[in-house]
């Protein structure tokens, strides 16, 4: 089983850079691909970002893609979501989750098995 606490979400201007961690107990966190979903106000939840286990291979969301950046450091059980240039339309709950899974990233939030609670980003104008 992995628990997962999301940080580093905040209320910030347009334009401005955010970094989210994720914080996995565990110590099997290097099996796990991770991956990280966003939930905006009236909105589904969508896929932002997901990494292997490894951290080999990333994978993002198009409308995503150069402004954020996913990363893991093994040797803390932490993941990561870089996000520069936010935009008011990035505001959300961002959520991390884990999949068991030795290879390969996933965009479907069904593949993954554990998730954290939400950490809040929002983003003025």
């Amino acid at each position: 089983q992995v628990q997962l606490v999301e940080s580093g979400g905040g209320l910030v201007q347009a334009g401005d850079s955010l970094r989210l961690s994720c914080a996995a107990s565990g110590r099997t966190f290097s099996r796990y691909g991770m991956g990280w979903f966003r939930q905006g106000p009236g909105k589904e939840r969508e896929f932002v970002a997901a990494i292997s286990s490894s951290g080999a291979s990333t994978t993002y969301a198009d409308a995503l893609k150069g402004r954020f950046t996913i990363s893991r450091d093994n040797a803390n059980n932490t993941a990561y979501l870089q996000m520069n240039s936010l935009l008011p339309e990035d505001t959300a709950v961002y959520y991390c989750a884990a999949r068991q899974s030795w290879a390969g990233t996933s965009s479907s939030d069904r593949q993954y098995d554990y998730w954290g609670q939400g950490t809040q980003v929002t983003v003025s104008s």
